[in-house]
């Protein structure tokens, strides 16, 4: 299970994140774009997620992941961090992250470097 230190050490491991104090709450960016939101008492989190995944999430498994709050419309998740596996979270917070960083970032991070 995770936590939000292992939310935190996850999302900022990435190259180019960051992390950010907006609305009360932790949030992680590349260049200004979020994608991950952790809540002000750090149990949860909101991650970007296209509709289709968040479709498979919410199915898979909705005692961790719901629809999120103002953003789920778009795709983003809702996940409990104490019943979600780290091995996953560190799937859809790098997800996420691919989806707002600039390319030539990822096509880096993706060949290993």
């Amino acid at each position: 299970m995770a936590g939000a230190d292992d939310l935190r050490h996850i999302a900022l491991s990435l190259p180019e994140a960051e992390e950010r104090e907006t609305w009360g709450e932790a949030t992680f960016r590349v260049r200004g774009r979020i994608f991950a939101m952790m809540s002000a008492h750090g149990e949860g989190a909101t991650i970007k997620a296209s509709p289709p995944e968040q479709a498979l999430l919410l199915a898979s498994d909705p005692g961790t992941f719901s629809y999120a709050a103002y953003v789920g419309r778009f795709g983003w998740v809702r996940v409990n961090l104490a019943t979600i596996e780290e091995d996953l979270l560190r799937a859809l917070l790098a997800d996420a992250w691919r989806s707002v960083a600039p390319k030539r970032t990822v096509a880096k991070f993706d060949a290993g470097g």
